[in-house]
């Protein structure tokens, strides 16, 4: 079974030499290329050869996807795509290109979004398919096909006044949903990268500043947390938001350093085990064999420290300058300090105020 677990050991020297010993070689590459500025050290064929690479495209099917609907909760082609790219899957990778084909030829179909459309003065779609597709093409070398162009054009002209979007067909709905719009933000960022379009970028800024002026994960106005799932830490996220996901976007967006962002990265700084490494606070997928919906093609780690957050993790932290991969020691929690203390979130499951 693909797996990235590990077994919880004594404490390692720091987080960052853990990650290089994985038996993932997308990881350890990540790690050389994010956190190190090292030549990655890992063949194109190695990291292709890895067992998570292996499992996301076990059972491919000639059309590029894998004998279900693109969006099978969690097998599809949309999700195994969005899972290779979040491991560096090299641009023009065959396999991977196919995927993303196969997922784009669902999201840009006319039927998919029969009776949305406009509600109250505002678009009422699912972005975050949109918004997670085009991100992926253009990491893929698809930005400049119709289809990538035609998705990022439609974010832009679905974006609400706030700067997001939301697929609540309610006309009282007058808020954007964090849900449906750190992804569009993400994609598109990552077309504007990839084809220099100035609309998709200051669409992704607009989203980057709602984000900010709740300080990621608080309500305007009374402050509290918004729901307990945003303060807790999760990989893979799919579509969901919490402080992590929402963190590596802005960091992607160099806005790490904006003032508005330190609530949470204190709160991801507090996540942190005494170790250095971060276990997830909840899970959205179920393991591979098991029963039910929401089952994965691999298992991305359930017990103890997690790899994929604690890279995302250190990402972060070094992108806003309050972790040094050089001297690991100096950025890692104080001896016997606490592990659990967290925000204390009430449940407010109705968008933000």
């Amino acid at each position: 079974m693909p797996t990235n677990r590990r077994e919880e050991t004594a404490e390692p020297a720091d987080p960052v030499s853990w990650l290089l010993a994985s038996g993932e070689p997308a990881i350890r590459r990540l790690v050389r290329q994010d956190l190190l500025d090292m030549p990655d050290g890992e063949s194109t064929e190695h990291v292709l050869a890895g067992p998570l690479v292996r499992g996301l495209f076990a059972g491919q099917r000639t059309d590029g996807g894998f004998g279900n609907h693109p969006y099978a909760k969690w097998t599809g082609s949309f999700w195994r795509v969005i899972a290779l790219v979040e491991l560096g899957v090299q641009a023009g990778e065959p396999r991977a290109v196919a995927a993303a084909r196969h997922a784009v030829g669902w999201v840009t179909s006319p039927d998919r979004h029969a009776g949305a459309g406009l509600v109250s003065g505002r678009e009422r779609r699912h972005a975050a398919h949109e918004g997670l597709m085009v991100g992926v093409c253009a990491r893929l070398g698809l930005a400049a096909e119709p289809t990538s162009a035609l998705m990022a054009r439609q974010l832009v002209e679905w974006q609400w006044p706030d700067g997001g979007w939301n697929c609540d067909p309610r006309p009282a709905a007058r808020h954007s949903s964090f849900h449906e719009s750190i992804w569009p933000a993400r994609g598109l960022w990552e077309y504007a990268r990839a084809t220099g379009d100035g609309e998709a970028r200051r669409a992704a800024l607009r989203t980057a500043d709602l984000v900010l002026s709740r300080r990621v994960f608080r309500s305007r106005r009374a402050g509290d947390v918004v729901h307990p799932s945003w303060a807790s830490l999760h990989y893979p996220p799919y579509w969901h938001y919490d402080v992590l996901a929402a963190l590596l976007v802005l960091g992607r967006m160099g806005v790490l350093r904006d003032p508005r962002c330190t609530d949470a990265l204190e709160l991801l700084e507090r996540r942190r085990l005494r170790d250095g490494r971060w276990r997830p606070g909840g899970y959205w997928w179920k393991p591979p064999g098991g029963d039910g919906t929401g089952i994965e093609a691999v298992d991305w780690g359930r017990a103890g420290p997690n790899e994929m957050i604690t890279l995302n993790a250190l990402r972060v932290l070094r992108g806003a300058g309050r972790f040094d991969p050089r001297k690991p020691e100096l950025t890692c929690p104080a001896p016997g300090a606490s592990a659990s203390r967290s925000a204390r979130p009430r449940n407010r499951t109705r968008g933000l105020r």
